[in-house]
């Protein structure tokens, strides 16, 4: 999530906060010249590109260093646009490249409209998008709107004096003095003498995610200022109209350059109780050692969407068909619905959908679970479209956390084929698509990720997710010429490398390749109607796409480690066909299966095939 979005400790914690809250046809084609233009040049909602889209979220100090310094930059990825478009990926989400201190690796910005010159400049930037769109890659933008850096020039003038016409831009607060009713002993650990000598403390208990009181002091204005994340990541005060005009304003520098939109970083957090109550205190503590809360006045308030739906018509003023992608944790499908906007569809285009890739029972592979998540979103969010996502750089890799040690390659094949053949938009990860696996930390002492540093051992920070990616068996992995790389290149990259992957056609790699394929190509699984089929296996996940005219297409993911046998009924789907060629089979038993009738799915097998 945010700031430095979600670590599994994190995203955890925020799930059961937010359970209290009561409230490729196009995609492949050659990319249109993303302008300023009207929003008469949209394109059909059928076939709009999004809709058919892979994107590829791409940590930029991890994915290509073009100059030698052991950092990935902008000029790194343009680099490796060849590789992207063999993929079958149209677009690439970019985590944050704007100026920052780093102290939050870039979700701490300190110039929303400018590139940090450890990634490159405005102008690689510029050539990245038009080179991109030579390779019919789009290119999304990371927006974080919650907070700025505390080095951002609105942060440093509002925290300059009370009488700054930007102090509003932020929450700022006097404290209350220590003796208030109901203060606490948490609260009173962050005691401070305002101007008239008194001690005040916290207007509340709001807890920053990564540690510590959400106030910080400041001496030249007497007044804590609110941060939901790091203290140096002070939040800005959305119920200020002027940061909403600069906000917008920063998108529309972007947009007016040809980005195809944002990933907007945890939205849910733009607005905090004007009543400034204390959270409701659960049992227990976390892993930074504080208590417990149910985030009911910080997350989610009903104000963001007001704030959302203005946005979507500014993007909409824009040809191309701009997306808004919204990193939405949200408990169920209902909450998810509202940040569609619900049966008005006018907010987010895509809120990613994280009860399939990150639902309670993520240790496991669980079918039923898999079956439920996907068939409540196909049919509870009023026909808006779906966004799967099940990796990012915040979290341990899908390999990893689903993973059973002896059968993490075909898992990964599992968790891809869910991706790429389900009716929905697919997210994926740097490195996924080879089966990078997360290489967490051992010691303290090489942790760079801030909340792995004030939560070790409890929480160990996410450096694991972001090592660099591997692209060959040679030094540092192809990533950079610098031995010593921002993060240590994993064990892994010897045999989990694109070069040692693209010559194995049986590899992670050229599995992910062959469904992209397939679903740019083929009818149905580009944008058929999703079916669940033999309902109640608890073991295998099968489904049918179908268009309603031209072969239908079945998917079957045996979720076990046992051999299933299963039969594939396609009476009540409207389907016709009783036999079946496969379109694709991780397993060499399954490519000479004709008949839906008592097929054998080895452990932790996929099979695509066309109904004849």
């Amino acid at each position: 999530m945010a700031s430095s979005s979600f670590s599994r400790a994190v995203f955890q914690r925020i799930q059961s906060c937010i359970l209290g809250i009561g409230s490729l046809v196009l995609a492949f084609a050659a990319v249109p010249a993303l302008s300023g233009a009207p929003a008469a040049a949209q394109t059909s909602p059928a076939n709009v590109w999004w809709k058919h889209a892979v994107v590829y979220e791409i940590y930029p100090r991890s994915f290509q260093d073009s100059n030698g310094d052991g950092v990935g930059d902008l000029n790194g990825i343009t680099s490796r646009l060849s590789y992207i478009e063999s993929m079958g990926i149209d677009t690439i989400w970019i985590a944050p490249m704007y100026p920052s201190p780093q102290i939050d690796f870039g979700y701490d910005i300190s110039d929303y409209v400018s590139v940090d010159p450890q990634y490159g400049t405005l102008a690689d930037m510029e050539r990245l998008i038009t080179e991109g769109k030579k390779h019919n890659v789009r290119v999304v933008l990371d927006m974080v709107l919650n907070h700025t850096s505390d080095k951002h020039q609105w942060f440093i003038d509002s925290a300059s004096s009370r009488t700054s016409p930007k102090h509003d831009w932020y929450v700022w607060n006097d404290g209350i003095p220590i003796d208030s009713a109901g203060v606490n002993d948490y609260q009173k650990k962050y005691v401070q003498t305002n101007l008239e000598g008194k001690h005040v403390v916290p207007p509340n208990n709001w807890e920053s995610l990564f540690g510590g009181s959400a106030w910080e002091w400041v001496p030249a204005v007497h007044q804590y200022y609110y941060h939901k994340f790091y203290k140096q990541q002070p939040d800005l005060n959305w119920s200020n109209p002027t940061v909403e005009k600069a906000a917008f304003d920063a998108m529309r520098f972007w947009l007016d350059r040809g980005v195809a939109g944002f990933r907007l970083d945890a939205i849910p957090t733009l607005f905090e109780d004007p009543q400034m109550r204390s959270e409701p205190v659960l049992a227990g503590t976390n892993a930074q050692g504080d208590p417990n809360l149910q985030e009911i006045y910080t997350q989610n308030l009903p104000e963001v969407h007001n704030v959302i739906r203005r946005m979507r018509v500014m993007v909409n003023g824009y040809a191309g068909d701009r997306v808004l992608i919204g990193e939405t944790y949200l408990p169920n499908t209902a909450e998810l619905n509202k940040w569609y906007g619900g049966e008005a569809h006018d907010e987010l285009q895509l809120p990613m959908d994280f009860l399939v890739g990150f639902h309670g029972d993520h240790d496991k592979l669980n079918a039923a679970n898999f079956r439920a998540r996907i068939d409540e979103v196909q049919t509870q969010v009023y026909g808006s479209q779906p966004l799967f996502v099940f990796d990012n750089h915040d979290n341990v890799r899908a390999i990893d956390r689903y993973g059973d040690g002896t059968h993490n390659d075909l898992i990964n094949k599992v968790l891809n084929t869910v991706l790429l053949t389900s009716k929905a938009t697919a997210l994926t990860y740097y490195g996924a698509e080879l089966g990078m696996p997360t290489t967490t930390p051992t010691r303290k002492e090489d942790v760079k990720d801030p909340i792995g540093i004030t939560g070790w051992p409890k929480e160990k920070g996410r450096d694991g997710e972001r090592t660099p990616m591997q692209w060959t068996a040679g030094p540092q992995a192809g990533f950079s010429t610098n031995p010593k790389t921002w993060l240590p290149i994993p064990p892994s990259y010897k045999t989990n490398n694109v070069a040692v992957e693209t010559k194995d056609p049986n590899s992670e790699l050229n599995w992910f390749k062959q469904l992209a394929m397939l679903r740019r190509t083929n009818p149905a699984l580009h944008d058929g109607k999703q079916t669940m089929l033999d309902a109640s296996n608890p073991d295998v996940l099968s489904y049918a796409r179908s268009t309603g005219s031209g072969p239908a297409v079945v998917v079957a993911m045996n979720f076990t480690a046992e051999p299933k046998t299963i039969s594939l009924d396609l009476s009540g789907t409207g389907i016709t066909g009783s036999t079946v060629k496969t379109l694709a089979a991780d397993d060499a038993s399954l490519k000479s299966v004709h008949s839906l009738k008592n097929i054998t799915l080895p452990p932790y097998t996929s099979w695509v095939a066309s109904v004849q």
